[in-house]
Parts: structure tokens; C-alpha cells; sequence
């Protein structure tokens, strides 16, 4: 089952399960493609129903870091992580430090980060054991939660897609409907509201509204259920994938959809249907790359301007998609594809697979040498 799984979701380099009795780790890394570079992608810690249920979605997520890092331009490959386990109850320093000792096995070529279920302690827990790790804090070298900087991307997308549909270049006054008030769908409202924008929000999470009220008070509060109905200019799913989808479609009533959630599209049939409805799609793993751009940063020694000024260019790297794709009369979705895929094979000819072993230390690591003297 695992091989046609395989199979069916991307022709991964490697699939690597991971199992310490004794820490309780149960973990899997999926590594897509590293021909652009050393394959970099969060980890995530989910309360999995079934280990398949877990191996889909790391194999979908890793696939799609392959095409966010090629269509943002980072030399970086696609890889991603998993923890089966209730991120409430399970965690530890030991489960965590286990997972870093066997990264660190794999010589760097796959760097791991902050995802959902997963935090900036977590992350220097696994920096204990390994320096292939991003998104720790920036006491000790790294860049932190870069939950801010995808949120800024995604804002970026939204501007772009706007003034190719709406020829508008301010949200503001602009109704925008926000799908999940999480760590990346808060700072986008946050930005949202900043900006003048009237904001719909929903969540499962009914406390964590009740504080967003409380602190915005013009947004509305729209049931979870009835979110993707809301009449609006912009629908922003920023919570689970395949949220458009064969039921969900037929009630969409917004001119663009642009939001930070991973895979959003269930099958790519769903990005036509869009196109012929006349709703323009931002490829989510072109506009909501900032989180990818902020941790590259930290690679090279990280500078929060040159964080915000690299995010920024999602403006542009959204247009580019959307002119190719009014070009070659394709859907966005297909433009984005046929963007990182020649990237990609271009790319290829100099070199199939990265083997590991950073070329550029990190700047962290260098820190943590310099304690070691």
C-alpha cells in the first residue's frame, strides 16, 4: 500500500519512517525533489486517525514545497515531516531531540521548521541534536515564528490577484472573507484590518474569535460552514486544503481566491472550473511562500529586512504567474505548474539530486561552534 501511495502522490527521492519506542516517536519525512537544493519543509505534529492518513499528507506537502521553492526562485528542494501524535499531550524534549539525532543522519539534505502542531521551542529542542533546523528563535541565530512573513506574502498575492481581476490596487473597503484564525490566518486579519479591508472571519475555535472581536472590532463572524458562501470580493482559505472541492464549489461566491492553505485545490480539475467561472485562483504555494523566503533568509544569516523586502517580491512572482497564464490562455494553476516544472528541469541538467551536506554553513551553527571554543 505505502509503494502505490508513493506512486500516486509524486515521484519522491525518499520516504523515510521513523520509529524510537522509548521517546514514543512515530514520525515520517518525505523528501520530493532536491534538484534546486537541500529539500526544506516544516514539521507537523497531527493527531493522525491512521499512519496512511499521515503518509498522504506528507507526501502532499512535500510535493507541493518542491513547486513553492521553484516557483519563488530559492534554491531549495521539497521535503516535509510528520509526528503522529496529539500535539496536547505527547510532546517532549526527548521525542523531539530523537527526531533531530536522526535528521541529522541525513547530512542535511533535509532541513526541518516550525509547522502546524509544532513550535519555536520544539524547533531548538531539535537544534539540540542537529543544526539542520530553521525557525528557531533569534537568541540563538535563527528568525523565529515565520508565520508573519507567509502572512505578508499572502497580502502580497491578494494585491496582485486584485488588480489583475479588479484593476483595484487597496483592499480597502474591500469585503474579504478569511477562512481559519490561525497563527498564519490572524496576521493576515491583522493586516487586513490595518489596511481597511472588511474582514469575514471564521474559526472552530470560538474562544480565539471571541478575542479577535474583542481586539477588531469591525470584523464579522461567520459560522465555519457558511464561510465559503459568504458573498465577497476575496476568498482567503487559510486553514485545511482541499477546501475547494466538488461540493464546496458551486456555492463560491467571490471573484478571486488567495489564501495561505496548503493544497487548496482537492484536484486540479477544481483550478479549471474556477478558471471558467470567471474566479481567478493564487496558486497558494506561489503567494504563501513568505514563511519558505523568511527561513531561506535564515540560511544565508538572517536579516529581518532582507526577510521583508525578499517576501515582497510574491507581488510580483503572483504576476508573473497570472501574465503567463493570460499569455498561454491556461488557468493559474497550470501557469504556476509549467513555471516551477521547467525551473525545475532546467535546473536538472546541472544536477539531479542534492546529496547533502550544506555548501554554506548556517548562521546559527556558526554561533553555536563559536560557544563550543
Amino acid at each position: 500500500m505505502s509503494f502505490e501511495l508513493i506512486k500516486k502522490h509524486g515521484d519522491h527521492e525518499e520516504v523515510l519512517f521513523v520509529n524510537n519506542k522509548k521517546t514514543g516517536l512515530k514520525a515520517i519525512i518525505a523528501i520530493h525533489n532536491t534538484a534546486l537544493g537541500p529539500a526544506l519543509g516544516g514539521l507537523r505534529m497531527v493527531d493522525y486517525k491512521t499512519e496512511e492518513e499521515a503518509l498522504i499528507d506528507v507526501l502532499r506537502l512535500s510535493k507541493g514545497m518542491t513547486y513553492k521553492a521553484a516557483a519563488s526562485g530559492l534554491n531549495l528542494g521539497g521535503g516535509k515531516a510528520v509526528i503522529i501524535g496529539d500535539p496536547k499531550k505527547h510532546k517532549t524534549e526527548a521525542l523531539f531531540r530523537s527526531l533531530g539525532a536522526f535528521i541529522n543522519s541525513l547530512q542535511g539534505r533535509y532541513i526541518t521548521a516550525e509547522d502546524v502542531g509544532t513550535t519555536v521551542q520544539d524547533m531548538e529542542h531539535i537544534f539540540m541534536e542537529t543544526p539542520y533546523v530553521t525557525g528557531i528563535s533569534r537568541a540563538l541565530g535563527g528568525s523565529g515564528n515565520p508565520s508573519p512573513h507567509t502572512a505578508q506574502g499572502v497580502f502580497m498575492g491578494i494585491k496582485a490577484a486584485i488588480e489583475m481581476q479588479l484593476q483595484e490596487d487597496s483592499v480597502k473597503d474591500m469585503r474579504i472573507a478569511v477562512q481559519g484564525a490561525g497563527s498564519v490566518g490572524g496576521h493576515l486579519l491583522e493586516i487586513l484590518y490595518k489596511e481597511g479591508a472588511k474582514v469575514f472571519i471564521s474559526d472552530i475555535d470560538t474562544e480565539k474569535l471571541k478575542t479577535l472581536k474583542e481586539k477588531y472590532p469591525n470584523i464579522t463572524i461567520v459560522d465555519p460552514k457558511e464561510i465559503l458562501k459568504t458573498p465577497c470580493e476575496v476568498l482567503a482559505p487559510c486553514a485545511l486544503g482541499a477546501v475547494i472541492n466538488d461540493e464546496t464549489l458551486p456555492y463560491l461566491q467571490c471573484k478571486v481566491v488567495a489564501g495561505a492553505a496548503n493544497n487548496q485545490l482537492e484536484s486540479f480539475k477544481h483550478g479549471v472550473q474556477l478558471h471558467d467561472r470567471g474566479i481567478l485562483y493564487a496558486p497558494d504555494y506561489v503567494i504563501n511562500s513568505g514563511g519558505l523566503i523568511n527561513v531561506f533568509v535564515e540560511l544565508e544569516g538572517y536579516s529581518y529586512e532582507r526577510a521583508s523586502e525578499k517576501t515582497a517580491q510574491v507581488y510580483d512572482n503572483t504576476k508573473a504567474i497570472f501574465s503567463l497564464a493570460k499569455e498561454k490562455s491556461i488557468p493559474s494553476h497550470q501557469a504556476a505548474l509549467d513555471f516551477a516544472e521547467n525551473r525545475i528541469k532546467s535546473i536538472s541538467a546541472i544536477r539531479e539530486t542534492y546529496h547533502g551536506r550544506l555548501l554554506r554553513p548556517f548562521s546559527h551553527l556558526i554561533g553555536m561552534k563559536n560557544r563550543q571554543k
